[in-house]
């Protein structure tokens, strides 16, 4: 693929439900709303709602500034949807700096599938929220909250009907399909990454112990394993 097609990748790109819902929010609210109030009403836990709005700002659809307050501190900050959205701000050209950095990736450390699982994994732990202390969830209960997290992001998961728990999940979009069709020893390794990551952070009886790539067309197979 060449540098135009790259350019030109980003043109009309999807938000995926949970950012439009994000974005729909903001653009309703008659006045900026902070990371929590986003949370809290599309029922999201705060550093997945932090991530979506980041990224609404990155794409130009949304304006973070400083919330006003009257005692000392760092304030916090609040977002709201900007008129015009990316059109007034300028292209953005995502999927060239994926494939810039993943190309880095993969070219540059001495074991990018190790790096990249790594990776996943810290970033699968910010965006979950950890149970309360001695808070014990069924691998059934995790597998239900992995696949909330991982519907946030965009993978569109689905379990087998009549399983409980299910040993796979199917994923029926990724996100990063172009990306990950290059390099799958970096995108896919990352995304297992993200799987474990989240469920360690749920101290969950569970983990993913493998991912498999493109089993048909637009489909991958999560395959979990249920510890004693």
């Amino acid at each position: 693929m060449d540098v135009q097609e790259l350019l030109a990748a980003d043109a009309g790109l999807p938000l995926g439900r949970r950012r439009a819902e994000v974005l729909d929010l903001l653009r309703a609210a008659h006045a900026p709303l902070g990371v929590q109030d986003v949370a809290d009403r599309v029922d999201l836990h705060a550093n997945s709602a932090r991530f979506h709005l980041d990224a609404l700002v990155e794409a130009g659809l949304a304006a973070r500034t400083p919330r006003a307050r009257s005692t000392p501190g760092r304030p916090s900050m609040v977002y709201q949807a900007v008129d015009g959205g990316a059109a007034a701000a300028g292209p953005r050209h995502f999927r060239l700096l994926a494939e810039m950095l993943t190309s880095l990736v993969a070219g540059m450390l001495p074991d990018p599938g190790q790096a990249a699982t790594q990776a996943g994994r810290e970033w699968g732990r910010y965006l979950t929220e950890q149970p309360a202390p001695y808070q014990r969830l069924s691998a059934a209960e995790a597998i239900v909250r992995l696949t909330a997290t991982l519907e946030d992001i965009g993978f569109a998961p689905q379990a087998p009907d009549g399983e409980a728990p299910p040993s796979v999940l199917r994923l029926r979009q990724c996100p990063f399909r172009e990306v990950a069709e290059g390099h799958q020893d970096v995108v896919c390794a990352l995304h297992l990454g993200l799987m474990q990551g989240a469920l360690a952070q749920m101290r969950a009886p569970v983990t993913a112990d493998r991912l498999e790539p493109f089993a048909e067309p637009s489909l991958c197979l999560a395959h979990l394993e249920v510890r004693p």
